[in-house]
């Protein structure tokens, strides 16, 4: 018997025998959606003695500190399970011969629903609609589609790939950028050229050395007059100030669903400049989210009891 904990009800899932299955939805501002939860008390942390037995450890979906800790406290763990495509705020908990999985697939459907929706507000004037219409301010007037522009996806990959798909049917172009270059999908080092050929970039890679403060003063520059820089990555991918100074020009325009810092403060410039967007941090949080978490895990706990490999494995051995 494998013990496993999991943010779900054991009965919500078709699970195979050999699996001891235990529940913890996680702290209550983690929770997602109603199904999360089965009573109150399930926002209690599991006992100690029960996590003792844990091998196989879903985190509630978040980056809540709470979540991530409880994995010291389980020294028979093999594998952690994240709900979050991102897992930079999981490494400084892992150890020699645990294995991390991401959550590869399951934000892909709502996180390209927001690029695409986030992309056509700033074109179509959204924003600023919203803004007029405490006073009743009529903006009728000319504004840009997404129809021939060229739109550059950086850090393409599912869902960079999702992205594309949902853009196919706005005639626009699309370029795309990886850290590896591949058929059809250029490198890093392209990117200075292709800035320049854009109409919108959308920024979807992962927070690493490499790509924290990547979108700086210089990358900025690079963009077109009436360019829209979209993230929906992560905050600290770009730098703030940076962004925060061209976007003062009303050179470009920005659409965040991520910031640096996030929360993003009361006050902070970026809630009322012209030409900024933001959404609080829900690529995933959708009705699309619960579903595809769910297969997710029902597929890795279908795996395990098997002893089959693991899928989406980023770091570590497979178990």
């Amino acid at each position: 018997m494998v013990d496993v904990l999991i943010p779900f009800p054991a009965d919500s899932l078709a699970l195979p025998p050999g699996l001891d299955v235990h529940m913890w939805a996680g702290e209550p501002t983690t929770r997602t959606g109603p199904d999360m939860l089965t009573s109150a008390d399930t926002s209690d942390i599991p006992a100690q003695d029960v996590l003792d037995r844990v091998e196989f450890y879903v985190i509630p979906y978040g980056f809540a500190p709470p979540a991530t800790n409880l994995i010291d406290r389980m020294p028979k763990l093999r594998a952690v399970q994240t709900l979050t495509a991102g897992y930079e705020h999981v490494l400084p908990h892992l150890r020699d011969g645990l294995t991390l999985c991401n959550a590869r697939g399951v934000h892909d459907a709502s996180t390209a629903e927001l690029a695409v929706t986030l992309t056509l507000a700033s074109l179509r004037g959204i924003p600023a609609f919203v803004r007029a219409a405490p006073t009743g301010e009529w903006l009728q007037g000319w504004y840009d589609s997404l129809a021939d522009k060229t739109v550059l996806i950086v850090g393409y990959g599912a869902i960079g790939r999702a992205i594309e798909q949902r853009l196919a049917p706005f005639e626009c172009d699309v370029l795309k950028v990886a850290r590896t270059a591949r058929d059809g999908v250029a490198g890093f080092d392209a990117l200075p050229e292709l800035l320049g050929r854009s109409d919108v970039v959308i920024l979807i890679l992962p927070l690493t050395d490499e790509t924290q403060g990547m979108v700086d003063a210089e990358f900025l520059a690079r963009l077109r007059d009436g360019a829209v820089l979209v993230n929906v990555a992560r905050g600290p991918i770009v730098d703030t100030d940076a962004l925060v100074a061209e976007l003062s020009t009303q050179r470009i325009r920005a659409a965040m669903d991520v910031t640096d810092p996030e929360p993003l403060p009361p006050g902070h410039p970026l809630w009322t400049l012209p030409g900024a967007l933001i959404s609080p941090h829900v690529g995933g949080l959708s009705s699309a989210f619960l579903p595809r978490a769910r297969r997710l895990v029902q597929s890795q706990l279908t795996r395990l009891a098997a002893g089959e490999p693991l899928a989406n494995v980023v770091v570590g051995p497979e178990v």
